[in-house]
């Protein structure tokens, strides 16, 4: 097993793949380092001889600014590093386009739908408009499982705290995030229910809904019948049978749409779990697929890397005004823009948000971005899209939901059991985690500083999705789990 990785040819640091003790001799290209302090499994420690105010190089590019002398062998972390990011920046196109050689493409067992879309998932989800009703949606989600069968997989409510007293762009961003998870092909049928009063009304949302198919799509407003559970469990009767019609077929894996997403990262995110990802999307985007990538406050410090990637300038100009306008949005509410990374990202090796960025978009792989899609809108090109969506872990999968991933993939290195409202896939960075929460990890990359290519886990993961996309449950759905949560960004009336 490797004791520690030089990433790139360039990088003046390299990371520790274990726990390594103060006074352990490291042997590269011929020089041998020894190290001054204990490094921590994930961390960095310097090659050579550094100087105060000197870049730190990390995955070929600076990782932020040396605040101290450091020798070789000494750790490289907070307390002697600090971000060299800065405010607004202005961006030139440097166009870098790769071309991905398509591939034969493989199946797996799905639903199509009505109107064409594709589903992986045959269940019946339970849509309140507003918080006030979220113990009655839960309450009827709870009787209403005699309708689950072999062909019902489940039946959810998906409570939120929102749809009144809320304002402009806030509410338009809670209306069309509950008509997107309305109109998602992985429910078979939705019950919509209202209160009646609400801001966000049922009328009012049809208006975001758009077309429907009224078998599949049933609305209830609760002030308005003498038993709202009773009535809703008649009506789930009726689209349960609506739903039971729908059986598994043979689907192109060019349907998938697939989220990406890392929460809780560690030292080895960049190295292992989130370059698989990467590899899975291209994989994927070779034979005819999707893929979105999202929490843009964790592209900082690496957005060029996208933007170069752009397939045209108006892409590139999108990607720009993705990445300020997010940093416009913290400066508008007085906070910093570089708060990042968290406690836990920093005790698992993450020392600056450049640090994490680089280890972030590793997920995006090599292909060229083709699309570039604002909160809440629906993915309408194949290939790598970007998604404007925060990095907390809810309300950036709920986002990935909402613009039409079937699944989302969610790396980390410090583990989390949350959902989101479509399989949640997780993904560990390191072997202990993987065996000390097998009842939360379903996908183990630590076994890549074990000897595993990054080929071989790419290809593994890749087939481990069309097992998940034919039916296989993720652990947080054997566990029942039904998580989601939208993006607040404004006063509450």
């Amino acid at each position: 097993m490797k004791e520690f990785i030089k990433i790139h040819p360039n990088d003046n640091v390299a990371v520790a793949l274990r726990s390594l003790p103060a006074g352990k001799e490291e042997h590269l290209l011929g020089e041998t380092i020894t190290l001054f302090e204990d490094i921590p499994q994930g961390h960095k420690f310097a090659l050579r001889s550094l100087n105060k105010g000197e870049q730190i190089i990390k995955y070929g590019c600076p990782i932020g600014i040396l605040t101290e002398p450091a020798k070789p062998g000494a750790w490289i972390h907070t307390h002697n590093l600090k971000t060299g990011l800065g405010d607004l920046l202005t961006y030139t196109y440097e166009p870098q386009l790769p071309e991905l050689a398509p591939t034969e493409t493989k199946y797996f067992q799905g639903y199509k739908r009505a109107n064409g879309k594709t589903g992986i998932r045959n269940g019946i989800w339970i849509i309140p408009t507003v918080g006030c009703i979220n113990n009655v949606a839960t309450a009827i989600e709870r009787q209403a499982q005699k309708y689950v069968s072999e062909n019902i997989e489940e039946i959810a409510a998906f409570p939120h705290p929102y749809g009144c007293s809320q304002m402009g762009s806030d509410q338009e961003h809670t209306r069309q995030i509950l008509a997107d998870l309305i109109n998602h092909p992985n429910a078979g049928a939705v019950l919509v229910l209202g209160l009646g009063c609400e801001n966000s009304n049922i009328e009012e949302l049809k208006k975001y809904i758009g077309d429907y198919d009224p078998q599949r799509v049933r609305f209830l407003v609760a002030q308005e019948c003498e038993d709202e559970i009773a009535e809703a469990l008649n009506i789930i009767e009726d689209l349960a049978a609506y739903a039971g019609q729908f059986h598994r077929e043979p689907i192109s894996c060019s349907e998938l749409i697939i989220g990406m997403k890392c929460g809780g990262s560690d030292g080895l995110s960049g190295i292992t779990a989130n370059p698989v990802v990467g590899g899975f999307s291209d994989r994927l985007i070779a034979c005819g697929g999707t893929t979105i990538l999202t929490e843009v406050p964790e592209m900082f410090g690496a957005e060029t890397q996208l933007m170069n990637r752009c397939e045209n300038e108006e892409l590139f100009n999108q990607t720009v005004s993705l990445i300020n306008d997010f940093k416009k949005y913290f400066k508008s509410y007085n906070q910093t823009i570089y708060e990042n990374p968290s406690p836990g990202n920093k005790k698992g090796g993450i020392s600056t948000l450049e640090d994490k960025s680089l280890g972030c978009t590793q997920k995006s792989g090599s292909a060229a971005v083709k699309g570039v899609l604002v909160y809440g809108e629906q993915v309408h090109t194949r290939g790598l899209n970007l998604l404007s969506a925060p990095g907390n872990d809810l309300v950036a999968s709920t986002a990935l939901a909402a613009s039409g991933a079937h699944i989302v993939l969610f790396t980390t290195g410090r583990g989390t059991p949350f959902a989101s409202p479509v399989p949640t896939l997780k993904i560990s960075t390191n072997t202990d985690l993987a065996e000390k929460k097998s009842n939360w990890i379903d996908f183990n990359c630590g076994t890549m500083v074990e000897g595993k290519t990054l080929d071989t886990l790419s290809d593994e993961l890749f087939d481990y999705v069309l097992r998940i996309a034919s039916g296989e449950k993720v652990r947080s759905e054997a566990a029942g789990f039904h998580d989601m949560a939208i993006f607040k960004q404004g006063v509450t009336l």
